[in-house]
């Protein structure tokens, strides 16, 4: 078969490839010849045969052969098995983790010479492989490669190295997808020889060549592509367009105790346009922590509500819901009916609300993600607003957007500050707004670090600001103390600040209820308390006007955007704000990066940006819980030139009426997202 099918075509097809071996790679998420592809070498092996165990460099792979001697099995639990090998009086161990004495004693029988693969270390002065792999010593001429694999056990490199070389017989030259222009970025190199090309070298020396490239290319144009497709899907459909004048907005405008910057105008003004057109919206409001997201959101919901429209706002918690409420309650209640809906609410009163929604009497109903359960009925639902929506992927924001119908508008909004080169890997199926300036009236927070020794100055700032009625956050990592982990506990540091601050402290942490939290958070924002000692819950949403200090232990241990989350929470009201970043002797050079870059800066954008050089953008954002689709080779980082070669690309496919058909195989190659079936 050799044709672009072949490479989406299941293992089973490919020669050597039994009912058995299926299982092996499956295991390793091998399930298409395209996915086979991509398990890359981890490196090239030595290749001599004579290789002296004294002259093995610890880290390289080698092949050798060695006489194994003697088997320990040790019948103690969890304890690895051992094999003690030999070759010219000199001694190899072989250190087996979850492997089987039968599978051990086949690959390795005592006092029969054997070739075996594996990653040389040294472990009290005597060589060491760690699960090593048996090689064939008759192998065929015509593999092309000798590589390092990961592989599961049961699997040699022998055998995957065949498997791989069967590959390539078959691999079928595909016709280039990439324009001229792009092509020729790359030396006019193909797909196909590039990706042999990485299969055949040492992968870290191909990294700056042009089909390491080329590859990168490819992987970053195609999930760009499939955002674009989502976004195309969504302007297709057609919608009652939302009519409401610009005098009533001025109106409100005017009755504002401030005044709007010009990046919340023009986010309000793209916003507007959106719901005025015929094209179902579906835009992202991104703006730094305390930017003022929220009240564009809401002038943009008095304007549905005006049009005729009801409105639903989805927080991620419920304390969150409260605030949204109380806010648009206590600024806005001559433009709407709101309510608020969460779980504390009785089922009488609960019962009267969804009538109410229904028979169109509420306008705007705010609550948690419950607001759009089956059960719950809207007379007109216009626009849908969802905070804090950094936790959403692709495939869920899609979701959200179907609940709401065709006429349904969708804006969601994120605190979380994204780099630009990574702005359309996550938020490609939408339309962004970005909001950078702070309001006016908010000064910069000032950013102080103190060793932990010197803790008792930062006691004695505290007392005075209390004695100034003001308020504190103070921000424990742990709950428990850790033999592992050295930091105090949030537990710990309450009865600490609760005996030299008698009846003024509080504590929230993740393992209270929810009514706990409730409870506590009320004290704090009734200033029944002054101090509200904390996990990092607090990080997400919550507005505290009268807390303008925040106290972060450990802060050595946090990465650059959550420390600059953190610090967010206070500097919201019109008082001077004071970040207090207290770390442990002997810092990591990293830790210590982090921690000048917080002091240096307020800017979240540029914050997030050094954030990604330091940790990778693997870890920044969070990818397991948030379903972003993780690349093999892209960085955004190290190929920023792609990423934008790449968005210049599909706009200008944009700007051609959308013709991806050209680019169908490349989507359907790269693509591991279900959403592509719901946009084909």
């Amino acid at each position: 078969m050799n044709n672009f099918e072949y490479l989406l075509s299941p293992i089973g097809t490919i020669k050597g490839v039994g009912k058995k071996t299926i299982i092996l790679l499956n295991k390793k998420k091998i399930f298409t010849v395209f996915d086979l592809l991509w398990q890359l070498p981890l490196s090239k092996i030595e290749t001599s045969d004579d290789t002296e165990i004294n002259d093995l460099e610890v880290g390289k792979n080698y092949k050798i052969k060695v006489r194994p001697i003697k088997y320990n099995f040790p019948r103690i639990r969890n304890l690895p098995n051992k094999v003690i090998c030999e070759k010219n009086d000199r001694i190899l161990e072989c250190i087996f983790f979850n492997s089987y004495e039968g599978y051990i004693k086949k690959i390795l029988p005592l006092n029969k010479e054997v070739l075996i693969n594996g990653k040389a270390s040294n472990f009290r002065n005597k060589f060491q492989f760690v699960n090593p792999t048996e090689e064939k010593s008759n192998r065929s001429t015509d593999i092309s490669n000798d590589n390092k694999y990961s592989l599961t056990e049961g699997l040699t490199l022998f055998k995957y190295n065949q498997i791989i070389s069967n590959v390539f017989k078959d691999l079928p030259n595909l016709e280039e997808w990439l324009p001229d222009e792009i092509s020729k970025k790359f030396d006019n190199v193909s797909w196909k020889e590039s990706i042999i090309k990485l299969h055949n070298e040492e992968v870290k020396l191909l990294k700056e060549s042009k089909y390491y490239k080329r590859l990168v290319f490819d992987e970053i144009f195609a999930n760009f592509l499939l955002s674009a497709k989502i976004r195309y899907k969504i302007k297709k459909i057609k919608k009652k367009n939302k009519i409401f004048n610009y005098a009533f907005q001025k109106k409100i405008l005017e009755n504002l105790k401030f005044k709007l910057t010009n990046d919340q105008l023009i986010a309000l003004e793209n916003i507007n346009n959106d719901m005025k057109s015929k094209q179902k919206m579906f835009r992202l409001l991104q703006g730094d922590v305390g930017s003022g997201k929220t009240i564009v959101s809401v002038i943009a919901a008095l304007n549905a509500v005006k049009s005729g429209y009801q409105v639903a706002i989805m927080a991620p918690t419920e304390i969150l819901a409260i605030q949204h409420y109380k806010f648009i309650t206590e600024n806005f209640n001559n433009y709407c009916n709101a309510e608020l809906l969460t779980s504390k609410i009785d089922y009488k009163d609960k019962k009267k609300i969804l009538e109410k929604l229904l028979n169109n009497k509420i306008n705007i109903l705010i609550g948690t993600h419950s607001l759009f359960q089956n059960k719950i009925s809207y007379y007109n639902l216009g626009l849908i607003i969802i905070d804090e929506q950094h936790k959403f992927g692709v495939n869920q924001r899609k979701k959200l957007s179907d609940k709401g119908g065709n006429n349904c508008d969708v804006l969601v909004m994120s605190a979380t500050p994204i780099p630009r080169t990574m702005m359309m890997t996550i938020y490609g199926d939408m339309d962004i707004s970005l909001i950078k300036t702070k309001p006016k009236n908010r000064k910069q927070i000032k950013t102080y670090s103190k060793n932990e020794k010197n803790v008792d100055d930062v006691i004695k700032f505290i007392k005075k600001e209390i004695s100034n009625k003001n308020q504190v956050f103070w921000v424990c990592p742990l709950i428990k103390e850790s033999k592992k982990i050295d930091h105090e506990s949030a537990i710990e540091k309450f009865k600490l600040l609760n005996k030299i601050f008698p009846n003024k402290v509080d504590i929230i942490h993740g393992s209270l209820d929810k009514n706990q939290k409730d409870t506590v958070l009320k004290k704090f924002s009734d200033k029944k308390i002054d101090i509200l000692v904390s996990t990092t819950v607090i990080e997400v949403g919550i507005d505290f006007p009268n807390a303008n200090i925040i106290v972060i232990e450990n802060a050595n241990k946090y990465g650059l955007s959550q420390l600059h989350q953190l610090r967010g929470r206070v500097g919201r009201g019109d008082k001077e704000a004071f970040c207090i970043l207290i770390f442990k002797s002997n810092l990591s050079e990293n830790a210590r990066k982090r921690i000048t870059i917080l002091k240096n800066s307020n800017d979240g954008f540029n914050i997030a940006e050094e954030d990604l050089k330091i940790r990778g953008y693997g870890d920044i954002l969070g990818f397991k819980q948030s379903g972003i689709k993780k690349y093999n080779l892209a960085d955004p980082i190290k190929h920023k030139d792609l990423f934008t070669l790449a968005e210049k690309q599909i706009k200008k496919i944009e700007k051609n009426n959308y013709k991806f058909e050209k680019y169908n195989k490349l989507i359907k190659l790269y693509d591991k997202v279900s959403v592509i079936n719901q946009t084909t």
